[in-house]
């Protein structure tokens, strides 16, 4: 299966602490680590990782942190010659803090990932689509519109999107917090919604009428950074190849709790035989619809 990301490039600077500091307050005690990261990146790594074919467009700074940012994506195999580099802005950085039970804090400097403008995008789309919202809202809207495919949109960070975008999305994918922005909006057009609820699972919606749910295996948690976009990456790849909503909904559940084993968001995502051992299953088991 083909899959064409739209979406940011961060190179991720992350802290491991003994706890998250309260407003005001310095935690002394942590370790630092360099990882590649960004939303848009993750998803397309997720999703190579699990089986698809993934081409990647975005924006990178012309410095050394671009190369980092890079480096785990064109190691397995994602296309990366959508990615434009830009002469005028840095490379996205993300600082994360990270305290021992895996929860984090998450502060973005976008740089180029907000210059990536519906001029450096194909006429046409004809892949699968996965959009976030970490790039500029008329790029995100461009994208969508040129699709002519099954479009994945996971509106995250929230913000205020078109409702034809909504119309338009085959599948939605948003967290707790960003459901209830968005409210009843999320299911006024005919696609799917998932809602994830970080280890409580997620559940998909259908018009508002819920069709399946799904709880994640029991893990160890060590950094939650990059989970979600594990589940993102997982959820499409697994509805592409025809899974049905429960069976695609505890793929990705899987995936995204595995990711929350490991350090770092590019580097703890599963491949796709990591996700079906801890299932204890074959994809080939799974149902087709």
């Amino acid at each position: 299966m083909n899959v064409t990301v739209v979406g940011s490039i961060n190179l991720d600077l992350v802290a491991s602490a003994p706890s998250l500091p309260a407003a005001g307050e310095t935690v002394t005690g942590a370790t630092l680590a360099r990882h590649p990261g960004g939303k848009g990146a993750n998803q397309a790594l997720a999703a190579e990782k699990l089986g698809a074919e993934v081409n990647l467009i975005g924006r990178v700074g012309d410095d050394a942190m671009a190369q980092e940012a890079l480096a785990l994506m064109e190691s397995f195999g994602v296309d990366l010659s959508g990615v434009e580099v830009d002469i005028a802005a840095p490379t996205g950085v993300a600082l994360i803090a990270v305290d021992p039970s895996g929860e984090n804090q998450i502060v973005v400097a976008a740089g180029a990932n907000h210059l990536v403008t519906p001029e450096q995008l194909p006429a046409r789309i004809e892949s699968a689509l996965i959009v976030q919202l970490e790039l500029p809202v008329e790029t995100v809207e461009a994208a969508v519109g040129r699709a002519v495919g099954f479009v994945c949109a996971n509106l995250a960070p929230a913000a205020p999107v078109s409702e034809a975008l909504l119309r338009r999305c085959d599948l939605i994918v948003v967290n707790e917090g960003e459901a209830e922005f968005y409210g009843d909006l999320l299911h006024r057009g005919g696609g799917r919604v998932v809602i994830t609820q970080g280890a409580r699972g997620a559940e998909m919606y259908h018009r508002g009428v819920k069709m399946a749910w799904a709880t994640p295996p029991e893990v160890v948690a060590i950094d939650a950074t990059g989970a979600g976009d594990a589940f993102v990456g997982a959820i499409v790849v697994a509805l592409l190849d025809g899974m049905e909503p429960k069976a695609a909904l505890d793929f990705a559940c899987a995936a995204g709790a595995l990711a929350a084993t490991r350090a770092g968001a590019q580097p703890s995502l599963p491949t796709r035989a990591e996700v079906e051992a801890l299932l204890g299953r074959e994809f080939s088991v799974y149902s087709r619809r």
